[in-house]
């Protein structure tokens, strides 16, 4: 087993490349079949298949740069995400299922990977015991570390940027690219450090080159060790090799520096070097032969430590016996400069991907980028923003402005009834026979009558609730009204949450009926009017004053509100033929954009520039804003016709105040338009009633349901509470026999005591007879259910230790706040 280490490939799969670039095609491309790419298809299938198979040879380097040229130029037509999984087993876990991501720069990443671990795998292969070998490996060791730094300065960003940035895989992360690179760089130093040993280099330079060595592979080992993942992606002996190598190096480094100052006869320098470098190579032995190290490396510091050992019993002995020069500490001893002499090469086919094709002919050459159809898309959702903020959204607004003035205004409403004396307007009789159909005053009495049954049920249910609190309430006065301590609130307090919910309930109750009376005011106030659009035709016209009388018997043609009507009627047709004028414009432009494809300038733009240029849309700015440009005449038309159409509104606004002026003194058309306009407010109304009537009806519905889970709360309330008192009554029933039958046991004790002979006549047995006779006294009581507790003469009580109640809770349900 070689004393260097070789990155393994990353296996990969068949892929489905076919029917991936197919799929997109078909679903991304309108006017392209992928019948047309057929040989684009086949060469990109035949060249992954050449690149990701065979044997570690020279021949291969080709192939992998080669299909790494090619995949750079499919990304300038094709996104990475094409909907092709792409999977690749971990290079240093053969065993691990591979990762598949939908991305094409992760195939680009795993390729250039796979290139360096080729070109490490080639230099591990040479013979590094003749000066070609060593030369040899040199250079495809700095090819590698070539090969890993362009991945992690060009292709890792792009690839992380593609997935985001939280979750790499761990083989693809910069910290361990960096690591693979540094270890190249170091196994090619140590290619140059072993061909200066073999042709007998000054010491000196060996050293200096030694410490470079040990320089490349302590920052592999400090890449390696930043993060766990990277750590974790490696095989557990390579962290021991690299630190071991980092060691033995750092130790050798020393010791040819220590030849150097015995050749200089600086012999303290040399002791103190050799101590330094033997406690270097004790700590890389140790390492290497817990961390599971090759063979050959650990052979190799054990032979470094062997002659260490030698060197320093020699060096010790002479200097303790001929020279006694002074032995400085170790960090006394001047650095060791270091001399680089591995640097990455990067291959010409990475750096400049145009030469890697060569004669042969790119993959989707004639296929549209997806830079440039995105821009296409960008360009079409651009246009239609355009045209639905600028074009169509200008007309509405100004179709809307032109709505709402006349509408203020009343026209042409008011011109109506003057043109058309005889006779209702349509949109009247339209509205009084769809009250009619619908038998309005009947369908608004009826709902009247279900609202207030509505109410009168929704309030029998909150005057219920508080009925069982009132019965409660009763209840616990009755308990109170004993002799017993009762050791629980009264209902006043007990109760106070659910009477502040039916104060809450009740106020919303007396909203809800302030607000029916009001819809049964406004129903008796316009009720003559909504019953009058129930009325026939003919009926209803003649109920309607008729101006034409008032106009017959007008004299001359001269008279005001005329000439000011026909003006009116003037400006309403030019601001109509404004309004057309605008959707036409309207309709140009869907007719201009339906037939809009900028396809052939943007694949024309795209051509123009240089082949192997990763096209972004932002490139095609100046075309997209140039081909918006033909939409701007729409605008200013437009705009000319809303400056047109503000003069025309300014002039109705003042040409319908003369009018509205000369009608003042027309009291017949006045009467007529009043009464169209008490009708047409009429029948507004009727609907405002229904709405009024629905809401309520759900009102009531809705909160019925509350107020019936409101009701139950108060049951449960009621039920815990006389449970409670049972409990209670219980046990001062217990209580009350308990003290009967001790009262029994004593009166036992005291007959007993009364047939014992007296005779002794001693005080002691006097107070005894006393006491005898007070007990029988205290005894000697009436049955608690007889009739001489009325009789009897009782002590005085005691008084009590706790405030007594002065008066019993008093009841704070319905009755009592109808009391208040």
């Amino acid at each position: 087993m070689p004393n260097q280490l070789s990155i393994p490939f990353k296996r990969t799969y068949i892929i489905p490349i076919r029917q991936a670039v197919r799929d997109y095609i078909l679903a991304h491309y309108r006017d392209t079949h992928p019948d047309a790419y057929r040989w684009d298809i086949g060469h990109w299938e035949k060249l992954r298949a050449e690149a990701t198979t065979g044997s570690v040879h020279i021949e291969r380097v080709y192939a992998l740069i080669s299909y790494h040229a090619q995949l750079v130029f499919i990304l300038t037509k094709l996104p990475a995400d094409i909907g092709l999984e792409i999977p690749y087993a971990p290079a240093f876990d053969s065993s691990a299922l591979p990762l598949s991501l939908n991305n094409l720069i992760y195939e680009r990443a795993c390729v250039v990977f796979n290139l360096a671990a080729l070109y490490s795998q080639l230099g591990g292969a040479e013979d590094r015991s003749k000066p070609e070998g060593l030369k040899q490996a040199i250079k495809f060791y700095q090819s590698a570390a070539g090969a890993l730094g362009y991945l992690h300065d060009s292709v890792l960003p792009q690839l992380h940027s593609s997935i985001g940035q939280d979750d790499p895989p761990s083989e693809l992360t910069g910290a361990f690219i960096k690591s693979l690179e540094f270890l190249m760089l170091a196994q090619a130093q140590e290619c140059v450090w072993q061909r200066a040993v073999m042709d007998n280099y000054k010491n000196g330079l060996i050293a200096k080159l030694a410490a470079k060595v040990a320089s490349f592979y302590g920052s592999a080992h400090e890449h390696m060790r930043s993060s766990s993942s990277t750590k974790r992606a490696l095989p557990a002996f390579w962290t021991a090799h690299l630190e071991t190598k980092s060691l033995h190096f750092q130790a050798a480094a020393q010791y040819r520096k220590s030849l150097e100052d015995l050749e200089a006869h600086h012999y303290g320098f040399e002791v103190a070097r050799l101590t330094e470098a033997h406690a270097l190579a004790k700590r890389g032995y140790d390492t290497a032969r817990r961390g599971g190290v090759a063979q050959p490396v650990l052979q190799d510091i054990k032979s470094l430590l062997d002659i260490l050992q030698k060197n320093i019993s020699r060096a010790e002995r002479d200097n303790d016996l001929i020279y006694h020069q002074d032995v400085p500490p170790p960090s006394a001893l001047p650095p060791i400069a270091e001399v680089t002499m591995a640097q990455p090469l990067t291959d010409l086919g990475l750096q400049d991907v145009k030469s890697a094709v060569g004669t042969d002919a790119v993959i989707f050459g004639e296929l549209l980028g997806w830079g440039a159809r995105v821009a296409i898309e960008i360009y079409n959702d651009r246009r239609h923003n355009w045209i639905a903020e600028e074009i169509q959204g200008r007309a509405q607004r100004l179709d809307d402005m032109m709505s709402s003035t006349l509408e203020t205004l009343n026209l042409p409403a008011v011109l109506d009834a003057l043109d058309r004396p005889i006779g209702l307007p349509p949109s009247l009789l339209k509205k009084a026979e769809e009250v009619r159909l619908e038998s309005g005053p009947e369908r608004i009495e009826t709902y009247i009558r279900d609202v207030q049954a509505l109410a009168a049920h929704v309030s029998s249910l909150l005057d219920e609730a508080m009925d069982i609190l009132d019965q409660e309430a009763d209840e616990d006065e009755i308990l109170r009204e004993g002799r017993h301590v009762i050791e629980r609130p009264p209902s006043l307090e007990a109760n106070k949450d659910l009477i502040a919910k039916e104060k809450q309930y009740r106020a919303v109750l007396e909203q809800a009926r302030e607000s029916d009376a009001h819809v049964r005011t406004k129903w008796e106030e316009w009720e003559d009017s909504i019953v009058q659009l129930t009325w026939s035709e003919a009926d209803l016209e003649r109920s309607v004053p008729s101006s034409t009388v008032s106009w017959g018997e007008r004299s001359g043609s001269m008279d005001p509100t005329r000439a000011h009507a026909r003006a009116l009627r003037a400006l309403l047709e030019q601001l109509d033929d404004l309004s057309k004028t605008r959707a036409e414009i309207v309709a140009k432009v869907d007719r201009l954009a339906s037939s809009d494809d900028i396809t052939q300038r943007i694949s024309k733009a795209a051509s123009a520039m240089e082949q192997w240029v990763n096209v972004q849309p932002a490139m095609f700015e100046d075309v997209l804003d140039d081909e918006l440009c033909k939409y701007d005449k729409y605008r200013v038309q437009l705009e000319e016709n809303g400056q047109k159409q503000d003069e025309m509104l300014d002039a109705v606004k003042k040409r319908h105040t003369q009018f509205v002026r000369s009608r003042k003194e027309d009291g017949v058309v006045k009467d007529r338009e009043h009464a169209l306009q008490s009708l047409d407010l009429a029948y507004h109304k009727y609907r405002e009633i229904l709405r009024n009537l629905e809401e309520g009806q759900k009102f009531y519905n809705d909160f019925s349901a509350i107020l019936s889970e409101f009701r139950a709360l108060c049951k449960d309330f009621a039920s815990a509470r006389r449970d409670e008192a049972s409990t209670l009554a219980r046990r001062v029933g217990q209580l009350t026999l308990s003290n009967r039958a001790a009262v029994e046991q004593l009166a036992e004790q005291a007959h007993a005591d009364e047939q014992a002979p007296l005779v002794s006549s001693d005080p002691e047995t006097s107070t005894a007879e006393t006491t005898t006779h007070e007990l029988r006294a205290a005894l000697d009581l009436p049955p608690p259910d007889s009739d001489e507790w009325e009789t009897m003469d009782l002590p005085q009580a005691p008084a009590p230790s706790t405030p007594r109640r002065v008066q019993p809770a008093r009841k704070v349900g319905r009755s009592a706040q109808k009391g208040r």
